[in-house]
């Protein structure tokens, strides 16, 4: 994806490689986060022995809190259940006590006391209710510890990296409640993570909380504890209820608001709720509007592919989404030639940190720019945008950024004037490989040779092709009538330009990529799918794309991989060379609907949908392993993407768009289905809210025996619904 740079070259991992001592989901699989503190706990809600792993709670890509762990008589409790509810809100896990044993008898049988743990994330602060409740028929004594530490380890050293230098951690106890863990960075800011006890316990020592207390038959007692990232001076002193009551609230208006799709089929009703509540928990609120974060634990932070092709995914029903994506990326468009963050003026941002390692230039990526694709990405976005709503004046406010990029295109990205755009590292430090497959071994000649910059990608032309021709007609409606047509000429002149150099006949598909030598890279790759959402290709050749796509050697029956099976570097358990990643069949399902091939956009809806079907909470992850469907089986997980994960979460959507022919038409007030075709296990949807010009209309989609029918319900009159062949 991005700069996880999750790659082993010649047997040495790299600056930036994620270690993966275990796997996340196996060991961390309870995900909070709210703006930009959030926080992974494993079944019991602990935190213990994270080392690295991704365990705690974060804040701005600091770890602040990395143990934290309930006691019963000096034993973990026993797993009763642990889920995070539907607005992903809160973690309520419940718990029993183990036999405790003292001198051979045992004290206190198993299963007598009762202990929930709710626990949600509220702005910057992360609270804890444990309610303990006594079910014996006798007073019952509770020994409770709670146990809490930090290491205040930054995100990449989290990750695997080393510092030779560190700053100092010192733990002050203000009170009989309170505990403050403070960090003296090398970066001269201050951190702290303050946590305080309520009600007070009966003794607190620098790394831990004793409580003892008894409980009469069906008594109970509740311990909160506020841990808070920042000041103990600006800490909050809200009681549980409130900032409870408020994190609630803002999940049910972000739920109530904006499209929802509705389903008779309980699963496919499932997929698109969980995939709203995890945008939603992913955004964080930018001065420019909403921005998703790319994902957790390793991408808590805005990146700018990921939060594009979020946007693009989810247009149809969130352009508000859309609108901020490019008013961000717009604020933080480079200015300026800076070799070390592969900046060039125009080019928009790869990803923005603001951790310690980050501000002192110990990993370049503070505010770093090493990516071939988000420039035109932005540009065919704000197209797509302008179509999706006719916003003409954020089109006038955000001309100058779009002439920029465009001017990046054209200048840095072509720097060979050969009309392909094409990457190459500039800082030492930076990503060797700029599209979004950006591990070091994942652009390969067909004798499994790595490509040799620089590098033109063949989805990255596909995306430069789409953005010219849609902001032809912006500059059209701004009144620069000859900018438009100089844009469609150029575009025109790509397009030949790409499927004479990049087709290989051979194959049935488009090269995964042109190296310095403007040798085609002759592999069979996902890459040539996403070629098809921008309409490049020509039917003729989009039609061989298609078919070849869903061979067996490429379709897994859960999803396309993203290298052949066929290929010299060939690895269903690698990150980039046969895996599979939900938003990049997403992208392809898209470009199958562009052409009308919804039946087979409907194959991939279908295998995403099942491999949903087998994971915890329906959440699509980052990527799954490519191995082959097997009857009865389920996908191989693999062991440090990402859960939740933007675009993947914004993978349904699309999906529901591609086999619908969905199209919002502004300038008519319509909304067009074309030659509508859903996999069978959708018999009838409802999407509400659906807005277009703030109008508002609800639509029933109902599919039989492979007739799909739709049927405004309650709309303004204002605008139409309409099916066509």
């Amino acid at each position: 994806m991005d700069a996880r740079a999750d790659d082993v070259t010649k047997g040495e991992a790299s600056s930036f490689y994620i270690q993966a001592t275990t796997s996340i989901q196996e060991r961390w699989p309870r995900t909070l986060k709210h703006g930009d503190t959030f926080a992974l706990f494993d079944q019991l809600g602990d935190v213990t022995d994270p080392g690295l792993t991704p365990g705690g709670i974060f804040h701005n890509d600091m770890r602040y809190l990395s143990e934290l762990e309930l006691l019963l008589f000096d034993q973990r409790p026993l797993l009763l259940s642990s889920a995070i509810d539907e607005d992903n809100v809160v973690l309520t896990v419940d718990l029993s006590n183990p036999d405790i044993y003292r001198e051979g008898a045992v004290i206190l049988p198993r299963e007598t006391l009762h202990i929930r743990r709710s626990r949600f994330i509220w702005r910057d602060t992360c609270y804890e209710r444990i309610a303990v409740r006594n079910f014996n028929t006798q007073r019952q004594q509770c020994l409770m510890e709670i146990r809490t530490g930090t290491d205040f380890a930054d995100i990449f050293e989290v990750r695997g990296a080393q510092r030779p230098r560190r700053g100092t951690i010192r733990t002050e106890r203000p009170d009989g409640a309170s505990i403050h863990y403070n960090y003296d960075g090398l970066d001269d800011v201050k951190r702290s993570m303050c946590i305080r006890f309520d009600p007070a316990p009966e003794k607190l020592e620098d790394g831990a909380a004793y409580y003892d207390f008894e409980l009469a038959p069906d008594e109970s007692v509740s311990i909160v504890l506020t841990m808070y990232c920042g000041s103990s001076k600006s800490m909050p002193d809200d009681p549980f209820s409130i900032p409870y009551r408020a994190a609630r609230r803002e999940a049910r208006k972000a739920h109530e608001g904006g499209v929802v799709v509705e389903s008779t089929h309980r699963l496919v009703a499932g997929l698109f709720k969980r995939a709203k509540s995890d945008l939603q928990m992913l955004t964080t609120i930018t001065p420019q509007g909403p921005y998703p974060c790319a994902g957790t634990p390793w991408f808590s932070t805005p990146f700018g592919r990921d939060g594009l092709i979020t946007a693009l995914l989810t247009l149809w029903a969130s352009p508000i989404l859309a609108k901020g994506v490019l008013g961000f990326l717009a604020a933080n468009q480079a200015t300026e030639d800076n070799p070390e963050a592969d900046a060039q003026p125009g080019k928009i941002l790869h990803e923005i940190r603001h951790s310690e390692m980050t501000v002192l230039k110990e990993v370049p990526f503070g505010k770093y720019y090493g990516s071939a694709d988000s420039t035109p990405l932005f540009v065919l976005l704000a197209a797509h945008y302008y179509e999706r709503t006719g916003d003409l004046g954020t089109m006038r406010a955000l001309w100058p950024n779009i002439e920029a990029a465009l001017g990046w295109i054209d200048k840095y990205g072509d720097r060979d004037n050969d009309g392909f755009v094409e990457y190459f590292r500039e800082g030492k430090d930076g990503l060797v490989n700029q599209g979004w497959k950006d591990s070091s071994d994942s652009i390969m000649h067909a004798d499994g040779s790595l490509a040799q910059g620089p590098i033109a990608l063949c989805e990255v032309q596909g995306y430069v092709y789409a953005a010219k021709r849609g902001i032809a007609d912006v500059a059209r409606q701004l009144g620069d009538k000859a900018r438009g047509e100089r844009l469609k000429a150029e575009a025109e002149s790509l397009r030949k330009n790409f499927e004479d150099k990049f087709w290989c006949e051979e194959l049935g598909t488009y090269a995964l990529a042109l190296d310095g030598g403007k040798k085609p890279c002759r592999v069979r790759s996902s890459n040539a799918g996403q070629v098809l959402m921008s309409e490049i290709a020509s039917r003729e050749r989009a039609h061989r794309v298609a078919q070849n796509l869903l061979t067996p050697e490429m379709f897994s029956g859960w999803g396309i991989r993203t290298l052949s099976m066929d290929a010299p570097r060939y690895n269903p358990i690698s990150y980039h060379d046969g895996s599979i990643w939900p938003h990049d069949n997403a992208i392809i399902a898209l470009g199958l609907g562009r052409y009308g091939f919804r039946r087979e956009a409907s194959l991939l809806f279908r295998g995403m949908f099942d491999a949903a079907c087998h994971l915890d909470l329906m959440r699509l992850p980052e990527l799954f392993c490519g191995f082959p469907r097997r009857r009865l089986g389920a996908p191989t997980l693999y062991p440090v993407a990402c859960m939740p994960q933007a675009w993947a979460s914004a993978a349904p959507y699309a999906f529901l768009e591609a086999c619908l022919g969905l199209h919002c038409d502004y300038d008519r007030r319509e909304v067009h289905f074309r030659n509508p075709h859903l996999p069978a296990f959708v018999e009838e949807l409802r999407i509400r809210n659906l807005a277009i010009a703030g109008v508002t209309t609800h639509i029933l989609i109902r599919n039989r025996d492979g007739e799909v029918s739709v049927t405004a319900e309650g709309s303004d009159p204002d605008i139409a619904v309409r099916l066509s062949k």
